[in-house]
């Protein structure tokens, strides 16, 4: 059984213009912080204003977060979430990332990451708390790993015209088409009824 140094399943809760909510899974740990604010242009998306907010995100997804979370720790985050979305961004349209995005991935990936753990001993070993630093490491060596299995097509935008959002496909069958079924999808199935319906 492993620790609770686990990071949380990936997604998380979106609000529409009109306030309506829906469901979004990145299928990715990275891709859900990079939603945070750097997948839009648009301000209303940003979630990270202060460190408290960046303490707060981490503790909903890392169990054992310490909570501690300074300026530079914010920066660091921004940073690395920058190139996250980016990256991601470029795997959707099939292209390479931006070495310079990849230089900061990498960087942040080379820092102290969270050691796995088995739950029932009878000692500790190391530290029970998860660090910051260590909570991007993770994020960023997961992003590692996706991005350089991008040629398997899993890295997309959704399939709706007036959407662009990007998530990274975990199906089995990897034919997932929409960023959320509550939302393109369902959308996309109304819109085709009504155009069958006009045309019968």
């Amino acid at each position: 059984m492993a620790a609770s140094t686990a990071a949380a399943p990936t997604g998380q809760w979106f609000r529409s213009s009109d306030g309506t909510q829906w469901w979004f899974d990145s299928g990715s740990l990275s891709l859900d912080f990079a939603y945070t604010g750097a997948m839009s242009d648009n301000p209303a998306w940003e979630q990270l204003h202060a460190p408290a907010d960046l303490a707060a995100w981490l503790e909903g997804r890392f169990s054992a977060a310490d909570g501690i979370v300074s300026e530079g720790d914010l920066r660091d985050a921004l940073e690395l979430r920058g190139a996250v979305a980016r990256a991601a961004a470029s795997a959707s349209r099939g292209e390479a990332p931006a070495p310079a995005d990849v230089d900061i991935i990498n960087l942040f990936a080379a820092t102290p990451d969270i050691a796995p753990a088995l739950e029932g001993g009878t000692r500790q070993a190391g530290r029970s708390r998860v660090r910051t630093g260590q909570a991007l490491s993770a994020m960023a060596r997961e992003a590692i790993g996706l991005l350089a299995a991008a040629d398997e097509g899993r890295y997309r935008e959704c399939a709706a015209d007036d959407c662009q959002l990007v998530f990274h496909d975990e199906s089995r069958s990897n034919n997932r088409r929409w960023c959320s079924m509550l939302r393109c999808g369902n959308r996309t199935k109304v819109r085709n009824h009504r155009a069958r319906k006009a045309t019968a």
